[in-house]
């Protein structure tokens, strides 16, 4: 009997040893990466806090983020000359709360420890400065400066990226913060600072470009019009919508309106020059289809974390379960209908369970600028030595291909119509080709509160387009379709001009 017992006691004793080593092999291997990641992660920030860190710069030169100098416990402090403007891409290196941004994704170049750095940095053992890395943003600081004043103190975010490349021009989010008083050697400054930005109205802390979603209200639905002509269920000029002032799509009597009311049909060109509802609900709930539109969606990069060199990017989503098929296709309704199929009418406008990042809307334009192609996104261009040679690049590489490039093509013109005869007119910029699509997700309050979005990609005349923005106003008084181009439009225009002046 007592053998037995000990039988027992040995046994429990060995599964709570195999539970242990299961646990423990799942943390230091599975979820290292993400611990190490995470902001709040101070371990990797405590064992460089006194090393030799290399600056950040922008593109054109200008320093975002240098070590300097301290008298206080560590012999270095570091300083972000300034201040709020890159602070969701630089990020911020404190002692107590972690790291965010480049300070945190390239750590090891910043501090010397990459292989490139090491072998180029060999006068370190012999006494000399340490090998620590310059790390070069593909930021601009005109276009940066330009995104943070034309947005103003208005809750919202600007994108701007060359679609070619992938790389970031400008990426700002108000509110942003100071990252110097979290830089600081004195604890409690540091920790107060912390508490009263968690609190704060509007999680200043967080990048909303990358990191949060929002309804994208009608520029969705260049993803549906992708949709319709990738699958040829329509073309630029065909099929035509008879002219409605509302749509019920089958499986509902509710009714799905047009903005103020308005009548509004025709080709697909028309739809997207007047952003019409009703015809775009219908595109996508009897013509395109559940499973054709989610992929679509999907090619585009929805439902994925997009691959930007930055912590903590969200991924973008479209819902992917519209129910079970209830008739079959037909003549009338080529797509058939759904448990959902009214769901799928919503979601064709933006609308329903829709939400997106405006890093996500500015890599869709850009897809439509670059020939279908959606490259890396990424912030970083390259890491250079204490002697300014590039020891490592980012090459542009290609993330998805969303569209074919007749699809690209169809697109392009189609949203230039919108810029030069239709709701985004406000884009146009004299001597460069625009293209634009307005957004109103209209947040259901009284009165009424809606998100104004623009999308946008421009270039030179005769060439490929260089520029791709995505501009979000949150909140704005109002809901009409006009509410995108009024608010949103001069920001995009006050980019494409900076962009194009030098």
């Amino acid at each position: 009997m007592i053998e037995r017992s000990l039988r027992h006691v040995v046994f429990v004793i060995l599964g709570c040893f195999v539970l242990l080593f299961v646990q423990l092999n799942r943390v230091q291997v599975f979820g290292a990466e993400a611990l190490r990641q995470h902001p709040a992660n101070t371990r990797t920030v405590q064992r460089d806090f006194s090393r030799a860190r290399g600056p950040i710069v922008t593109s054109d030169g200008e320093v975002v983020a240098k070590s300097v100098p301290s008298t206080g416990t560590f012999e270095r402090q570091r300083e972000y000359p300034f201040g709020d403007l890159y602070a969701h891409t630089a990020g911020y290196l404190s002692f107590n709360v972690g790291a965010d941004g480049i300070e945190r994704s390239f750590n090891e170049a910043l501090v010397g420890r990459t292989p490139a750095l090491q072998l180029g940095g060999l006068a370190g053992l012999l006494g000399e400065e340490d090998p620590t890395g310059e790390v070069v943003m593909t930021l601009r600081h005109d276009m940066q400066s330009a995104a943070r004043d034309a947005l103003g103190a208005r809750r919202g975010s600007v994108v701007a990226l060359d679609p070619r490349t992938g790389e970031i021009l400008a990426s700002w989010s108000w509110p942003s913060f100071d990252p110097n008083p979290l830089a600081s050697h004195s604890g409690s400054e540091v920790n107060e600072t912390f508490a009263n930005l968690n609190n704060a109205e509007g999680n200043p802390l967080r990048a909303a470009a990358y990191r949060d979603v929002f309804f994208p209200g009608s520029t969705f639905k260049v993803v549906t019009a992708a949709a319709g002509l990738s699958t040829g269920v329509a073309t630029l000029t065909s099929p035509v919508f008879d002219p409605v002032s509302s749509y019920t799509p089958p499986g509902t009597t509710r009714s799905l309106s047009n903005f103020g009311g308005g009548t509004c049909g025709g080709d697909l060109l028309e739809l997207l020059r007047v952003s019409c509802n009703t015809g775009f609900a219908r595109l996508g709930a009897e013509l395109i289809g559940p499973t054709r539109l989610i992929d679509q969606a999907q090619q585009f990069g929805f439902n994925s974390v997009p691959p930007i060199d930055l912590p903590g990017p969200v991924a973008s989503r479209f819902p992917t379960d519209f129910g079970a098929e209830l008739s079959p296709p037909s003549f009338e309704i080529p797509a058939g209908v759904y448990e959902n199929t009214p769901a799928l009418a919503q979601a064709s406008i933006g609308q329903n369970d829709v939400a997106a990042s405006p890093l996500q809307m500015a890599l869709v334009v850009a897809a439509i600028a670059n020939d279908g192609v959606i490259m890396e996104p990424h912030a970083v261009q390259a890491i250079r030595d204490l002697k300014g040679d590039v020891v490592d690049r980012t090459e542009p590489h290609a993330w998805l291909q969303a569209i074919s490039p007749a699809v690209a093509a169809d697109l392009r013109v189609a949203l230039r119509n919108v810029a030069e005869n239709g709701t985004a007119k406000v884009a146009a910029v004299p001597g460069v080709v625009v293209g634009a699509k307005t957004g109103t997700a209209q947040l259901g309050t009284d009165p009424p509160r809606s998100h104004a979005w623009m999308i946008a990609y421009a270039g030179p005349p005769n060439a490929p387009a260089e520029l791709a923005v995505a501009v979000l106003v949150e909140g704005v008084e109002g809901s009409a379709e006009q509410t995108g181009g009024s608010t949103a439009g001069p920001i995009v225009r006050t980019l494409i001009q900076t962009y194009f002046a030098n």
